[in-house]
């Protein structure tokens, strides 16, 4: 159906403008008539050039999903029905992409599929924890209760992972650019002291004579060592791609020295906090441990989880093959014990990820504080030694006019 802008004035004699979807111009000035718009100019909206080119397209924030969740929550629990809900979502979505997406949920909704079948068409941006809660929400009439945890849930989310790239991401960053640094005195400042000290002649100290050999080596094997470099990064990508790749390589991440504890840490707190908000929300607990386990992002844990899953299918608890795990601490097997020996589990997973979310903000901050001096004396041994040793000779001409 054609899309139609339209600009005019309300009743109070103010500019509105917007967009309708409708069949023809004429359908478009009803609405808007029975919408109180007058002195309207209406216009049939011209066609994206790239619609079908889906990399040109925007993609779909989580920040969109979560205002689609509040929303969507106000609406219905204001009393309005699912379909105008949808539609009015809908015709308000700025993201191109997500427009197209709602549109068509509308449609199936309209169709006689219930919601949680229209989500389940686009995977990307509603995964199955959010399409089992949907369904959950729908067969116990508490859509709307159900749409506000989701959207709670996952900013909680967004902000852990947020905080994980951040710890990860500063590092990062700051060897790359010592590395570069380093790469480009190596490549065109030290040859230019070293022509300089040759047309000197006398025997250079040791130091300057050994950055002079890397800076040749450097400079000679430059094509080599990016190559290198290139073909590690396509060669860890292709091994993560594997099962073992992935199980080697996850576990090995885990164990890290700074960096492993505190992925243990976010682990603990997404795996709670998911399970506490799909019990909450009516999902049964093998349906919630198998989501949890294909969401948890490391294989280590995944197969921990299913462990879990397998553990409560033969009838035992869940705290028992945590603890077997030996990657939850004894503290969250023991909490969540305790959770389902008084029948409160979901409202003690909840307590353990606020814990743990906790956890995790000071981890980072502990983190950052470690590595931020570590990384100035970093830059400063490998970048002021090479200045240094370059220099040396300098001085000791200065010393010898003198």
């Amino acid at each position: 159906m054609p899309v139609f802008q339209w600009s005019g004035k309300n009743k109070k004699n103010r500019g509105r403008k917007g967009e309708i979807e409708a069949p023809n111009e004429q359908a478009v000035r009803s609405k808007l008539s029975k919408l109180g718009i007058t002195s309207a100019k209406v216009k049939a909206k011209p066609k994206d050039l790239f619609e079908n080119i889906s990399f040109l397209q925007p993609k779909v924030q989580q920040s969109d999903i979560i205002l689609f969740c509040r929303q969507f929550s106000t609406m219905i629990d204001a009393g309005l029905p699912i379909i105008q809900c949808l539609d009015i979502l809908h015709t308000q979505q700025e993201n191109a992409t997500f427009k197209k997406v709602l549109k068509d949920i509308k449609e199936s909704v309209e169709g006689g599929a219930t919601l949680a079948e229209a989500l389940q068409k686009y995977p990307d941006q509603f995964d199955n924890l959010f399409v089992n809660m949907i369904a959950a929400g729908e067969a116990g009439g508490i859509l709307d209760t159900i749409l506000q945890r989701l959207s709670a849930y996952m900013e909680k989310a967004a902000k852990l992972k947020s905080q994980i790239k951040g710890a990860m991401i500063y590092p990062l960053i700051t060897i790359i650019i010592a590395v570069v640094v380093i790469a480009v005195i190596m490549v065109f400042v030290i040859p230019v002291f070293k022509d300089m000290f040759e047309g000197m002649g006398g025997a250079l100290p040791l130091p300057t004579l050994i950055v002079c050999a890397m800076s040749d080596f450097v400079k000679g094997n430059i094509l080599y060592i990016v190559g290198g470099i290139a073909l590690f990064i396509f060669a860890f990508k292709r091994i993560y791609k594997t099962e073992k790749g992935q199980i080697l390589l996850d576990d090995l991440s885990l164990k890290l020295p700074v960096f492993g504890m505190l992925l243990r840490k976010a682990a603990v707190a997404k795996f709670t906090r998911t399970m506490g908000t799909m019990l909450t929300s009516g999902v049964s607990i093998l349906d919630a441990l198998d989501i949890v386990a294909k969401t948890a992002g490391n294989k280590i844990i995944e197969e921990a989880v299913y462990d879990v899953r397998s553990g409560i299918s033969e009838g035992r608890t869940m705290s028992d093959p945590l603890s077997e795990s030996g990657i939850f601490p004894s503290m969250v097997c023991q909490m969540i014990a305790v959770g389902e020996s008084t029948g409160a589990l979901d409202s003690m997973l909840g307590k353990i990820a606020d814990f743990y979310d906790q956890e995790v903000d000071q981890a980072v901050e502990n983190m950052t504080a470690l590595i931020e001096p570590f990384m100035l004396v970093f830059l400063g041994v490998t970048i002021g030694g090479l200045v240094i040793a370059m220099y040396l000779p300098i001085f000791k001409m200065a010393s010898i006019v003198e």
